[in-house]
């Protein structure tokens, strides 16, 4: 267990009740998607996990210690827990990409050899080591979110925690971007949590899946169980996958005997759909 968050409830001072006694457990290593519709409370709940918000009740502990919030416990906790931010804008102020990404190394106080091979690995990492010298506000939105995606990976962490990662990006570099998320995972062992309205991206992402709705959790599991619960998944303002919703129609308005829980991906559905046929034809066998 890597994060445990106990009664977790969040009031900003407006009164808005954010999170509402949330109790919950992320593991290490796992590939973690919270998924809800706008002002679902998943972008303040991932606030709270490296200390950008402090619990109005409640208590959260990572790696079995509660979070401290005084800045010395801040800066070691955001030295294992980086976040990259829904916008990179919000994230990138360094003249170049270059002084972008060190600026976390340098103030671990790293030598400049060190904080070089940093940067340069975290930059290589993601695909961006040629545009070092290149000021931020000429990238693409595409290009920002990978030096953003550096400058926490410079940091060496253990968890990278992502605000709608692939808001706002074209669907090749939105395929780009959660194919390096993978990797990282598989290679490094990184923890990932990713926040999302996108019902998309979730199955080609996640193993495990939390529904949020009105700051409280509605569904844990992984994404093939909770999106073959199509009443909750439109109770709480959310559609099922495109290839879901499809299977669902077959199943409903064709009487096709599709499977309990429906394929969420292009594999899963033409396995499905291999299923069917053979099927198809044994019966039609039988009947010769």
């Amino acid at each position: 267990m890597l994060f445990k968050i106990e009664n977790l409830t969040h009031e900003y001072s407006d009164g808005t009740l954010a999170l509402n006694d949330v109790t919950v457990a992320f593991n290490r290593a796992e590939r973690i998607a919270l998924l809800g519709a706008n002002g679902s409370g998943k972008t303040t709940l991932l606030n709270h996990l490296n200390g950008i918000l402090k619990p109005t009740h409640g208590r959260i502990f990572f790696d079995d210690n509660p979070l401290q919030y005084d800045a010395k416990s801040l800066l070691a906790l955001r030295r294992r827990v980086g976040f990259v931010f829904q916008d990179p804008n919000d994230q990138l102020f360094a003249p170049t990409v270059k002084q972008d990404v060190a600026f976390g190394p340098l103030n671990l106080g790293y030598t400049s050899e060190h904080v070089k091979m940093l940067v340069d690995e975290a930059l290589t990492t993601v695909g961006m080591l040629e545009y070092v010298d290149k000021p931020p506000h000429f990238l693409s939105g595409g290009q920002k979110k990978r030096v953003a995606l550096a400058g926490v990976l410079a940091m060496q962490p253990e968890v990278i925690i992502m605000d709608e990662p692939t808001s706002s990006l074209d669907p090749i570099v939105t395929s780009d971007i959660l194919h390096l998320l993978l990797r990282l995972n598989k290679e490094n062992g990184l923890t990932l949590l990713l926040a999302t309205h996108d019902v998309d991206i979730v199955p080609l992402f996640a193993d495990k899946l939390y529904i949020l709705n009105k700051g409280e959790i509605v569904s844990e599991g992984s994404p093939k169980k909770s999106f073959s619960n199509a009443e909750l998944i439109r109770k709480v303002n959310l559609r099922s996958p495109r290839i879901a919703h499809l299977f669902e129609v077959l199943k409903k308005e064709d009487n096709l005997s599709i499977v309990d829980e429906f394929p969420l991906t292009i594999s899963e559905a033409r396995r499905e759909i291999l299923r069917l046929i053979d099927e198809a034809v044994r019966e039609a066998k039988k009947n010769v």
